[in-house]
């Protein structure tokens, strides 16, 4: 597995863009989304719409989540 962002594609809001973002960050954050019953872009397109107009990237909010969800796990064993 690459430590190096790697691009992939989401549909947000019905257009096609893509999320530069690491291998463990991706695939946690589809866990994530298993976990939540939705898509991976819904999940994408809950995260995008919090953001304010060029505030923080795509990327910055799914690894945020990512921690968020992982340290709640932590807290609870």
């Amino acid at each position: 597995m690459s430590t190096k962002p790697k691009k992939r594609s989401v549909t947000l809001k019905g257009h096609r863009t893509s999320v530069s973002i690491e291998d463990k960050f991706w695939e946690e954050f589809c866990k994530i989304a298993y976990r939540k019953r939705v898509s991976v872009n819904e999940l994408a397109s809950q995260l995008d719409a919090t953001r304010e107009l060029n505030s923080v990237s795509l990327a910055s909010l799914i690894r945020n989540l990512v921690l968020a969800e992982l340290l709640k796990r932590v807290e609870n064993i």
